[in-house]
């Protein structure tokens, strides 16, 4: 099992090595920049709000808050977000 860890880390640093942000390769939630945010289709857009607000609460969140609370980061990193602003700075719920 601990061999199957390695060969993933290794995967991983990889991927991140290779210029692909951590978002790209794993969900960060809340910690996701929104110059990645604002490339995302809307179903990877959707999981990182999902893991945000399931963090924040701890409880698996309802659609229309996912959409809700997506169309706020979006509207915020597309305005007065910078590129390196988490989507947890975003105005939301």
């Amino acid at each position: 099992m601990m061999k199957h860890g390695a060969l993933i880390a290794v995967a991983l640093g990889v991927l991140l090595s290779s210029g692909c942000s951590a978002s790209q390769v794993i969900n960060t939630g809340g910690d996701t920049l929104c110059k990645d945010f604002v490339a995302q289709d809307q179903k990877k857009q959707d999981e990182e709000v999902t893991k945000m607000l399931k963090d924040k609460s701890g409880a698996e969140p309802a659609n229309l808050e996912i959409s809700t609370t997506r169309l706020s980061v979006s509207a915020y990193c597309k305005t007065l977000g910078k590129p390196d602003s988490k989507i947890s700075e975003a105005p939301h719920g």
